[in-house]
């Protein structure tokens, strides 16, 4: 039997086969916006895994609107989808937060999937960048910050003159011209506020944490921060496979 198994992010969506072992066998990744213009998932199935196919989808989604037409095109076929926050987390794991129902789903995966580390902190660089906070094996809440695509996009399109730019290696001095001045607020501002987070958490907590980063800027700022940390770009869906593994 195989499984499949979806993370709608507000950006991208990605979109895993699982075999039997729930471990993924392939992985495919593309733009949130499509979702409203192709059916990605009719020609994801069309590609001869539908073989052995378990005829239920989980989803983690912080994008109802996108979640609902995925869950729309299926209406007519014999497969069905489910959110993660359908299910009764409860049984795999502690959230203890005051509102559940406003902790995004993709951070809860996050959490399921790095909760054999005990204590863990997870850092996630996607639209939003997160940290969230697993302390004796329970999810206790976290930190968001602003995304760094995000922040570059919105302060290009908020200005006249300040042109859009990818980042670049990490420079040690502040720039000579406009993009290099950019670039040095951008990684040097994100440095500050990553490790300054970090040391918050774990001044406030005192305790010794895995930190995992996964999202698009993973490696990129790995080599700022001053704790040692591993990277993990599946770590969301590995979270969601243990659900479907535990509650399907």
């Amino acid at each position: 039997m195989k499984f499949l198994i979806g993370d709608i992010g507000n950006t991208s969506v990605k979109i895993c086969i699982l075999n039997n072992r729930f471990k993924i066998l392939k992985s495919y990744n593309f733009e949130t916006d499509k979702i409203y213009k192709v059916n990605i998932l009719k020609k994801i199935l069309n590609k001869r895994i539908n073989k052995n196919l378990s005829t239920v989808f989980l989803f983690s989604s912080v994008v109802p609107a996108a979640y609902r037409n995925i869950k729309k095109k299926l209406r007519s076929t014999k497969y069905k989808c489910l959110e993660i926050k359908d299910l009764n987390l409860n049984r795999i794991i502690k959230i203890n937060v005051k509102n559940k129902k406003e902790l995004g789903s993709d951070r809860i995966a996050n959490a399921i999937g790095a909760q054999k580390f005990k204590n863990c902190l997870i850092l996630d660089f996607g639209t939003a960048t997160t940290f969230d906070v697993i302390k004796n094996g329970k999810y206790e809440g976290g930190v968001i910050a602003p995304g760094v695509k995000l922040s570059i996009k919105n302060l290009s399109n908020a200005t006249a003159l300040l042109p859009l730019i990818n980042l670049k290696s990490h420079q040690k001095n502040f720039g000579k011209n406009t993009r290099e001045a950019l670039n040095a607020g951008f990684v040097w501002g994100y440095e500050g506020l990553i490790n300054n987070i970090i040391n918050k958490i774990i001044s406030k907590n005192l305790v010794k944490y895995k930190i995992i980063l996964t999202g698009g800027y993973a490696n990129f700022f790995k080599k700022v921060i001053k704790k040692r940390v591993s990277i993990d770009k599946d770590i969301t869906m590995k979270g969601i496979a243990s659900v479907y593994k535990e509650l399907i």
